[in-house]
């Protein structure tokens, strides 16, 4: 009943799609963990490791756009490693929207840019759990999106080194918002 080169041990499931939350649900009341905000990111690859880094950190929610990121397929599943069962997911219509509104709650809405002024750490001071917005490679966030943050951070990086991969960058945000928890 599985298609040639279809990938099993023997063993195969048919599921219902995971529903999304409203922001509300998912991020009321205030508890102290982050969220991501994922603004253009395509690939399910990157997106299912983006799951796996929020789960392994305790984050509280993984925003996505309604158009423009994927479906939470077989591929993507896979790549998150059960962590899309862990972590509840939000789809919106307006991330800049949203992000506005997760600032209004309390929420530290940051803005992870390779060339923001200020690093991670400073961003990362004050009250209140951060939600961090990133960008799809390449694109990096769209202006709107970045605006729609109260602060702009940079990961210090090595100067050879350009960039991060999205999903490395998330890690390393979550991780040190949870050091400072």
């Amino acid at each position: 009943m599985l298609p040639p080169g279809a990938v099993h041990q023997g063993l195969a499931v048919r599921a219902a799609p995971l529903e999304p939350m409203t922001l509300e649900a998912a991020c009321l009341p205030l508890d102290g963990r982050p969220v991501l905000a994922l603004d253009q990111i395509t690939d399910p690859q990157n997106v299912g490791a983006l799951f796996r880094s929020a789960a392994a950190f305790g984050a509280r929610a993984v925003l996505l756009q309604d158009r423009k990121s994927p479906p939470l397929t077989g591929v993507l599943a896979k790549a998150a490693a059960g962590a899309i069962e862990i972590v509840p997911h939000v789809r919106v219509v307006n991330l800049a929207r949203a992000l506005s509104n997760l600032g209004n709650w309390g929420y530290r809405t940051i803005a992870l840019e390779g060339e923001a002024a200020q690093d991670l750490a400073t961003a990362l001071g004050g009250d209140g759990p951060a939600a961090f917005a990133l960008g799809a490679e390449g694109k990096g966030l769209r202006p709107a999106v970045a605006e729609a943050c109260a602060a702009r951070a940079r990961i210090p990086i090595a100067p050879n080194m350009e960039s991060l991969n999205v999903s490395v960058a998330a890690a390393v945000a979550l991780y040190e918002a949870a050091r400072r928890s």
